[in-house]
C-alpha cells in the first residue's frame, strides 16, 4: 500500500513538534485526525534550519525553549500510535539524525509508524548510499524536494526515488511562508507533474488561502500548508483557518 496515493486532491498540514507546548501539540495532532485533511507533517524543531521561514523558525524556538528532544517526540508518537490514523511524515535536518544515529532514528520511525521522512539538507545521493550500505533496511521511504528551477533529468531521477512516498514541490525557491505569484509558475508545475508520472507531487511553501490551494490542485496532486496554519495556531484561530482553507 502506498499511503500518499489518494483518489482526490490532497491536503497536508505541517505542525511543529511540541509547539506551542507539548500538551497543546498533542491536542492539535489529535484534532487534525478529525479534520478533512489527508496527511500530517511534523517538523522536528531545529535551531539552524535552511528551508524554514520566520513563522516556522519562531515555533521551533518556542519548542526548543520548552525542552524538546527527539527521543521524547518518538516516545509520544509511540503512545499516540493507535489514535493517529492519518499518514504521518517527519521533517528534520541531517545533523539531528546524525546525532541520534541514522539506523536508530529509522528504527524509531518504523516503531512509531512514520510513513515518510524529509531531510531538506541531505542530498538524494547520500541517502541512496546509506540505503545501499546500511545493515538495517528501513521500510520508511524518503521524500525529496524539487523547485521550478530543478533540471528535468534531476526531477525524473528524484521521482523514481520517491515511488513509495511523494515529491515535495517547493513552489518558489525561498523559505517557507513567503508570498509569490503562484499562477506565474503553473505551467512549470504541470510540467514537473508530467515528469513525475504516477508519483504524487505535493506543492508547499506559501499556500495560505483556498484560492492558492485550488490553483495548486489544478496542476499537482496536493498541497502542504504550514506557516499559515501555525500562524492561525498562534492566534488561536486554527479551527477557523481549517474551515476556510
Amino acid at each position: 500500500m502506498k499511503p500518499f496515493q489518494f483518489n482526490h486532491k490532497a491536503v497536508g498540514i505541517f505542525l511543529t513538534a511540541f509547539y506551542p507546548s507539548k500538551e497543546r501539540f498533542v491536542d492539535l495532532l489529535l484534532d487534525l485526525q478529525q479534520q478533512a485533511i489527508d496527511f500530517i507533517e511534523i517538523g522536528i524543531p531545529y535551531s539552524d534550519p535552511i528551508a524554514d521561514g520566520p513563522v516556522i523558525q519562531a515555533t521551533s524556538e518556542v519548542a526548543l525553549a520548552n525542552g524538546f528532544s527527539v527521543s521524547e517526540l518518538f516516545d509520544l508518537l509511540d503512545e499516540l500510535q493507535d489514535q493517529l490514523q492519518k499518514p504521518t511524515v517527519l521533517m528534520g535536518y541531517g545533523n539531528q539524525v546524525i546525532q541520534f544515529g541514522m539506523e536508530a532514528f529509522l528504527q524509531r520511525c518504523e516503531k512509531a509508524n512514520i510513513q515518510a521522512l524529509i531531510f531538506p539538507d541531505l542530498p538524494l545521493e547520500m541517502l541512496e548510499h546509506h540505503i545501499a550500505t546500511t545493515t538495517h533496511k528501513s521500510k520508511v521511504p524518503f521524500v525529496h524536494l524539487v523547485t521550478p528551477n530543478t533540471a528535468d533529468e534531476r526531477i525524473a531521477h528524484i521521482a523514481k526515488a520517491c515511488t513509495n512516498s511523494f515529491v515535495y514541490l517547493v513552489g518558489n525557491a525561498q523559505t517557507t511562508g513567503g508570498s509569490y505569484a503562484l499562477e506565474a509558475q503553473l505551467e512549470r508545475y504541470a510540467a514537473i507533474k508530467t515528469l513525475c508520472g504516477n508519483v504524487p507531487v505535493f506543492l508547499g511553501f506559501g499556500i495560505d488561502s483556498r484560492e492558492k490551494k485550488a490553483l495548486a490542485h489544478s496542476v499537482t496532486d496536493g498541497v502542504i500548508i504550514g506557516s499559515a496554519y501555525l500562524q492561525a495556531v498562534k492566534n488561536g484561530k486554527e479551527q477557523h483557518f481549517l474551515a476556510s482553507i
